[in-house]
């Protein structure tokens, strides 16, 4: 059956009984498309958004509901939301906040509206789809928020300052969300890979590129030996790296488990840098973080 959005009726499955849903952002590539993929293979009622239209039709063709939502883009994730409220009749089960970018560059070299553009991608967007979910939640008696966060989230690293300074964020909020949402029937999580396949440094490329003049920098001659390498030069997978669906794993945990936990590690660096964080003072760690 399609529905007036356009979107296939799939709230049925086997036996009669009502699909769950979940709403997954950022799924244009890489985590998000795979968790779309692999979550509807499980007989959910996904809702796979992305921030371009263009990439939304390309998941429609595939046999999935795409509303688009940018997090750039206050109404883009009103009406993105309404659509799946729409179709799923006022419920959503789940939420995985997954779209991000970087830009990469010294903090020296940031210019303020550069934080302040990945700020909105990254963080305030990420809030303002999650306290429009909230009350339907509420309402509804159960629901779970999964926020994918990063290794990042808990470490530093050089010419990451503006992901990092998103990810810290998005790991206080949510820590804080997570507390204050004890007395309710929501559950609050995070997700924290290390590195896993993306695309996210060739997406980095142009927001290097708009925003950081290296050539003026005094890091220019760093810039030319180390960072312009890593983003321009293809040198294979990172140590260590995995696919993405070592992270729709730990998504599947996080969905189905009956007390979920705050928070899922994903990769050796992540449960390594863990642990280091709490055991090295803090300029040792600054040593260890200095060299990766």
């Amino acid at each position: 059956m399609v529905t007036a959005l356009g979107w296939r009726d799939t709230s049925k499955v086997q036996g009669g009984m009502t699909a769950k849903s979940i709403l997954i952002t950022g799924c244009s590539s890489g985590i998000g498309y795979d968790a779309a993929i692999t979550m509807q293979a499980m007989g959910w009622r996904v809702f796979a958004s992305c921030r371009k239209q263009d990439d939304c039709n390309r998941l429609q063709e595939l046999g999935l509901d795409s509303p688009r939502i940018d997090y750039q883009d206050v109404e883009s994730i009103k009406s993105g939301l309404d659509q799946v409220l729409e179709a799923t009749g006022g419920t959503l089960d789940a939420v995985f906040n997954n779209g991000a970018f970087a830009v990469p560059g010294a903090v020296e070299d940031l210019p303020t509206d550069a934080l302040r553009d990945i700020f909105e991608a990254n963080f305030f967007g990420w809030h303002e789809l999650t306290r429009l979910i909230i009350p339907i939640m509420r309402q509804q008696g159960h629901g779970r928020i999964i926020n994918n966060s990063s290794v990042l989230g808990m470490v530093p690293a050089r010419w990451r300052g503006a992901y990092v300074s998103t990810k810290y964020a998005l790991e206080g909020l949510t820590d804080v969300l997570r507390i204050e949402m004890r007395d309710t029937p929501i559950h609050i999580i995070l997700i924290e890979p290390g590195p896993v396949t993306s695309k996210i440094r060739k997406n980095a490329i142009p927001h290097f590129e708009r925003w950081i003049d290296w050539e003026a920098s005094p890091r220019a001659a760093q810039y030319k030996s180390g960072l312009r390498k890593r983003l321009y030069e293809s040198r294979g997978p990172d140590p260590f790296e995995l696919p993405p669906s070592a992270v729709t794993r730990r998504l599947v945990r996080a969905l189905t488990a009956s007390k979920p936990k705050p928070r899922y590690f994903v990769t050796t660096p992540t449960y390594l840098m863990g642990t280091l964080r709490r055991v090295l003072p803090s300029r040792t760690l600054d040593w260890v973080t200095a060299k990766s």
